[in-house]
């Protein structure tokens, strides 16, 4: 299948608040947002990556899911029928803590965290024990995916 034509109105975009801008590899992070979106029978429409700090996604998480915690992404979700939309608030802070907790590269786990993001909007879950699973098995497959991607470039 021919990502390009499966997506052909695709448009991901990446801002930031307060804080710095990550550097990113827009070009293979669009490709590779395609592929899986694609891998899930869906195609991708307009995604928005908001980069943000932990006071920031407190006060929406707070706002809009009435949850009093911290966390590394919200998701919302914008899409129609097979076309994933959807706007996504990442807090920096919670991706740099998560990689030092769980042992990898900051920019191992922002690449986590993206395509979480793109998985909820392709409608995998992560509220069961067997949806958390199946969600890991998912971003641990994308990101082998990606390291492909990389190795092509």
């Amino acid at each position: 299948m021919n990502t390009n034509d499966f997506s052909p109105l695709c448009r991901i975009e990446y801002f930031s608040g307060n804080v710095s801008m990550p550097t990113l590899k827009r070009r293979l992070l669009k490709e590779w947002i395609i592929r899986v979106a694609a891998s899930r029978g869906r195609r991708v429409g307009e995604i928005c990556y908001q980069f943000c700090s932990d006071e920031e996604i407190l006060e929406a998480n707070n706002r809009f899911l009435g949850h009093d915690y911290y966390t590394d992404i919200i998701t919302f979700d914008d899409s129609i029928g097979e076309t994933i939309n959807g706007q996504m608030l990442i807090s920096l802070d919670t991706v740099r803590s998560n990689a030092k907790l769980f042992g990898c590269t900051y920019r191992r786990e922002l690449h986590r965290v993206l395509i979480h993001g793109i998985l909820h909007l392709c409608g995998q879950g992560d509220k069961t024990e067997d949806e958390e699973r199946e969600m890991h098995r998912l971003e641990d497959e994308a990101l082998a995916l990606y390291d492909c991607m990389l190795s092509e470039v």
